[in-house]
């Protein structure tokens, strides 16, 4: 994962640093000139564009503020808080087992009033049955060594599913087709999750789209997300979950999202859809 973008903080902290840098060279400032408007010395503002030191909220806004760029002040501060939480390897997250950390997002699930899912293999989490939930955990501990809880987090992952029926939030979820014929857990496992779809459908509060695999791209299928209101995007990797706060970044999986959707069938066109693989599963 070296190469990967989101394999390093340091990564994430020189890509903060060159856009401070380009703020100050669009405002024609050398290093000593910016240095004097913020009234600092000129040796901090070398550190800062070299990423050998963190910016504080307070040095971003007299930066910004120096370079004409106060817009920019607020996106660029989202950037900096989410530098060193924004990549964590799954197994970081999971050494203690799969229960708590299912546990530990309730906080996060209890505050958001809109989820917006795509998903290209599995169902997501919030529309999960027992059953399914226990499978797919099943593979991902075996897979990852991690302690065996999975009876445990799967009953906890339905629990926090509670939020789609208590008129307090809404999830709208997008899945592939292939979702619907992804073998997790037996033949009865898929058959009780894909009826379970269906009811859900019925739900006021949750809306499901479907994209066929007929559809005609307008956007190609990236990796699983969940977007939590406006604020916050979650991004799952094999190796490990990226947290997106930047403004500029989640208004990109604002706009896929919007596309995907686009390319999604509703109603009794994704109901036809679900009938089907359920048939299929004899």
């Amino acid at each position: 994962m070296s190469s990967s973008p989101f394999s390093s903080a340091q990564a994430a902290r020189a890509s903060l640093a060159a856009r401070l840098k380009e703020l100050r060279l669009d405002a024609g400032l050398t290093m000593q000139g910016l240095a004097d408007r913020c009234a600092w010395n000129k040796a901090k503002t070398s550190r800062i564009e070299a990423a050998r030191t963190a910016p504080s909220d307070d040095d971003i806004r007299a930066w910004c503020a120096a370079c004409g760029a106060r817009e920019q002040a607020a996106d660029l501060i989202a950037s900096s808080r989410s530098v060193d939480s924004m990549y964590v390897e799954w197994r970081r997250m999971q050494r203690t087992g799969l229960r708590r950390l299912q546990q530990a997002n309730v906080p996060l699930y209890e505050r958001t009033r809109l989820f917006r899912v795509y998903c290209a293999r599995v169902v997501p989490g919030l529309l999960q049955t027992q059953g399914y939930a226990h499978a797919l955990l099943s593979l991902i501990a075996d897979f990852r060594s991690l302690p065996n809880d999975v009876g445990e987090a799967a009953a906890a992952r339905v629990d926090r599913s509670h939020i789609i029926r208590d008129g307090l939030h809404r999830v709208v979820v997008l899945i592939e087709e292939d979702v619907l014929t992804h073998r997790i857990g037996g033949d009865s496992v898929m058959a009780d999750q894909l009826a379970h779809l269906l009811t859900t459908m019925a739900c006021p509060a949750v809306s499901i789209g479907v994209i066929p695999r007929s559809a005609h791209r307008v956007i190609w299928g990236p990796e699983t997300f969940t977007m939590f209101d406006d604020q916050r995007v979650h991004v799952e990797l094999l190796a490990a979950k990226v947290t997106v706060t930047t403004p500029t970044e989640v208004e990109v999986y604002q706009r896929a999202f919007a596309r995907l959707t686009a390319m999604a069938v509703y109603g009794p066109r994704a109901r036809a859809l679900i009938s089907g693989a359920i048939d299929a599963l004899g």
